[in-house]
């Protein structure tokens, strides 16, 4: 059985000291209509019978909208502030330096610098966010990046391994457990020393003027699924974030803190024939009291290993509840990598503004939606 990395004690991470500590911004005041989300304590993974009551939580939580927070997952917020930390200084990095590790996204590669407004979201205004994204610290994805990077690539390295082993290992054996399948089945589908998509990501979304918030209708990324298995969001005061409810409602995700929020992706679904249900999820305009603000972003996107194929497993579970069916929504014949670099491809395309497409196809027939 593939071994889950179960830290005793919180990882020391140690990277160059000169860069300015970074201090989460308040949270809104304002009382929002927030989701109801089931929040999994990862202390209990290792006592006796906890991973079983950790899942049972988590059939309730995928059962209502797929999108949870997890808590006591081995980092301090000064580690997880560090992150923030690192990507600040990286996004104040010249234009004409970062553009040197511009990400591929035109031919499905999503590692290194996504740049400022590179797609257009209504007619005439283009999206407002940066990315960096750092791949597996693997001889397969070996890449130049930012000294900044670079200096600190020890302490970052450090990081995104333990949330691979030590949180999202713990993750997948959970959703095996749901699936009643053995414990390793998702933990041999994300090795990390196999190619995969997997990575860390900074992300700045810039604040928008009032004029182009009237425009956009406050939307600022329209609603979507993500391409991979699951996305692990570290608390983001900064209140954007929105979930589409089974009723077709979208409500705000509370930053609680010392908390990761995590929402299911595209693979998953696939592989449980829609039984995980991908996430439906925007970003909107922050309320009044933090509109002016920029905000920062950590998280870590989790993703198969490129030669999977999005066929659905067989389990016991799917059989009783009828999704042991193939259906039209199916991806079979379509490898998990080849999923992944086509909707990075197509999210690209100059065809028409985000906000006039509903429906997109990616590859082979298969389509991505949109939403309102």
């Amino acid at each position: 059985m593939a071994a889950v990395a179960t830290p005793t004690a919180t990882p020391t991470f140690q990277g160059k000291t000169d860069i300015p500590a970074y201090h989460q911004v308040p949270e809104t005041k304002y009382e929002l209509d927030w989701a109801d989300l089931v929040t999994l304590d990862l202390s209990q993974f290792d006592q006796p019978g906890g991973k079983q009551r950790l899942a049972a939580q988590l059939f309730e939580a995928i059962q209502k909208i797929g999108f949870f927070y997890i808590i006591n997952f081995g980092l301090t917020q000064e580690q997880v502030d560090r992150q923030f930390a690192i990507g600040k200084e990286v996004f104040q990095l010249p234009t004409e330096e970062k553009l040197k590790y511009r990400a591929d996204l035109e031919h499905g590669g999503y590692n290194g610098y996504k740049p400022l407004g590179l797609r257009e979201v209504k007619p005439g205004i283009f999206d407002n966010t940066e990315i960096y994204n750092i791949p597996k610290f693997i001889p397969a994805f070996e890449q130049p990046h930012p000294e900044v990077i670079n200096a600190n690539r020890t302490e970052i390295e450090a990081f995104a391994r333990h949330i691979h082993d030590g949180v999202v290992g713990k993750l997948l054996v959970l959703f095996a457990l749901v699936l009643e399948l053995p414990e390793d089945f998702f933990l041999q589908r994300h090795r990390y020393e196999e190619k995969s998509d997997c990575h860390l990501r900074y992300m700045k979304y810039h604040h928008r003027t009032p004029e182009q918030n009237r425009v956009l209708e406050n939307v600022w990324v329209k609603g979507h699924t993500d391409f991979g298995s699951l996305t692990l969001l570290f608390r983001q005061p900064v209140a954007a974030l929105q979930v589409r409810t089974p009723e077709g409602r979208w409500k705000w995700v509370k930053p609680y803190p010392g908390s990761i929020t995590v929402n299911l992706a595209d693979s998953l679904e696939f592989l449980t024939n829609g039984f995980l249900k991908s996430s439906i999820h925007r970003v909107v305009a922050p309320p009044a009291d933090q509109v002016g603000i920029d905000r920062l972003g950590v998280l870590y996107f989790v993703r198969p290993e490129d030669s999977l194929e999005l066929r659905p497993v067989a389990s016991r579970v799917l059989e009783r509840l009828g999704y042991d069916k193939t259906t039209d929504n199916s991806a079979v014949g379509i490898t998990a990598g080849e999923w992944v670099k086509a909707r990075v491809a197509r999210g690209v395309t100059k065809d028409k503004p985000r906000s006039d497409v509903a429906e997109q196809e990616i590859i082979r027939g298969k389509a991505a939606k949109y939403y309102d």
